[in-house]
């Protein structure tokens, strides 16, 4: 059973709709917790909002999304994952179809309460997870990537150091350490084999063309290379591609323009021609010259 009881930070008026904002619990299929917070506008359209790797529904493109759908009078929801934030669970390195179980619980629950999904929304390791789910339910018409990973083979290194698939079947796992030493989290081979093993390629063939994507990236993204965006344009059929100029990971600098994008996909069928757009189509993304090659 799902539970529903106010946030600290009430009901407040943006516009004409009065926002309230609710902190929510959502078991999901493995009876762990799911905790997230309604922006509920009184529209029955419902954004879901998806964060990324090792992180939670409190980060900075989470809120600022969710503010500005509110502006627009659309409802929003964003979640923790289980074994993030506050939800319940521990974490996993890997988990991405168990992730896209997680939002799969998500909106079955807003569903049963009569409400239209109007868009599924990920961060980087979330916009891995809303593509993964889109492949495999094929119910949500809107799916926007935000950063997300092409080549899940990358990157790993630069968590796991140098040999890590040796030093992982000897000793079963390796303990990933901060800057200080201090101990942040355990990845397992397993885990380790669930990332290695997520097709993102297959996966993305198989949504559906009735299925509108888009995937943005920031040029200067320098945790997943704006080039991974370019694979995601060859392989999905209905989609488009934004770079915003100039923009790191978490377009920290550029959060208007990221509001901007993706607000007008979520509410049109157009990708709007700004200075921080790419218009080329996919089969010409690979020679624009705002994609960092």
């Amino acid at each position: 059973m799902s539970r529903a009881r106010p946030s600290q930070t009430g009901a407040k008026r943006v516009g004409n709709p009065v926002i309230r904002e609710r902190r929510i619990i959502i078991p999901n299929k493995y009876g762990e917790n799911l905790v997230g917070i309604l922006h509920e506008t009184g529209s029955k359209e419902l954004v879901m909002l998806c964060h990324g790797f090792q992180s939670s529904k409190e980060r900075i493109p989470m809120l600022n999304l969710a503010s500005a759908l509110e502006r627009e009078g659309i409802s929003a929801f964003r979640f923790d994952f289980a074994g993030n934030g506050e939800s319940e669970g521990s974490f996993q390195y890997g988990n991405y179809w168990r992730e896209a179980d997680d939002l799969r619980a998500v909106i079955e629950h807003f569903l049963g309460q009569n409400r239209f999904i109007k868009a599924i929304i990920g961060h980087s390791k979330g916009g891995n997870v809303v593509l993964l789910y889109a492949s495999k339910y094929n119910d949500i018409n809107t799916v926007v990537n935000l950063s997300g990973r092409f080549n899940l083979e990358r990157g790993i290194e630069g968590r796991l150091g140098k040999d890590f698939l040796q030093r992982i079947k000897k000793n079963g796992f390796i303990d990933v350490k901060n800057k200080r030493g201090e101990f942040e989290y355990r990845v397992t081979e397993e885990s380790l084999m669930d990332r290695l093993t997520t097709d993102t390629s297959a996966s993305s063939q198989m949504i559906s063309r009735e299925c509108r994507v888009l995937t943005v990236h920031g040029s200067l993204d320098k945790i997943v290379p704006a080039e991974d965006s370019l694979e995601f344009a060859k392989v999905i059929s209905n989609h488009k591609l934004c770079i915003i100029e100039g923009a790191d990971h978490e377009y920290s600098s550029h959060q208007d323009e990221l509001t901007s994008v993706v607000l007008d996909f979520v509410k049109t069928d157009s990708c709007p021609n700004k200075g921080t757009v790419n218009p080329f189509p996919p089969s010409k993304a690979v020679n624009s010259p705002h994609s960092k090659m």
